[in-house]
């Protein structure tokens, strides 16, 4: 093999090694902080309800509650769930496999999917204030 094609496949696994390591970076990189009081909507039938998710994160792993109305399989107690954050991309699901997810953090809002007993629904919700949390807990 000549020096030509040595200095050609070394350059080629050099480059390709590269590409592997940011991909593997951008996979694992935090950073969006989603600790805290999540609350909002779902849609989909029969109706709009109400969800609310507790999170608190450690590096890019994540455990919490999701909470849902009392009709629901996850119910007012909630169910525990544990996921991670990537980027801005927030994945969840619980231990029974009844509920997972896929939100996108945009500052102090998630948007994207849950998956539950009646199939994927398209959720929306906020990040609730000091305030908000304190007025929530009085009903």
């Amino acid at each position: 093999m000549s020096l030509v094609a040595k200095l050609i496949v070394g350059i080629s696994l050099v480059l390709a090694a590269s590409c592997a390591r940011s991909d593997w970076i951008d996979r694992t990189l935090v950073t969006e902080d989603i600790t805290g009081f999540w609350s909002g909507t779902t849609e989909g039938p029969p109706a709009r309800p109400e969800i609310r998710l507790e999170l608190q994160q450690r590096g890019a792993k994540v455990t919490g509650v999701l909470k849902m109305p009392a009709s629901s399989a996850a119910g007012a107690a909630g169910v525990a769930v544990e996921g991670d954050v990537a980027g801005d991309v927030f994945s969840f699901k619980d231990a029974r496999g009844a509920y997972s997810g896929e939100l996108t953090i945009n500052g102090d809002e998630l948007t994207g999917r849950i998956l539950g007993p009646y199939g994927p629904r398209k959720a929306s919700l906020r990040r609730e204030t000091a305030a908000s949390q304190t007025d929530s807990s009085k009903h």
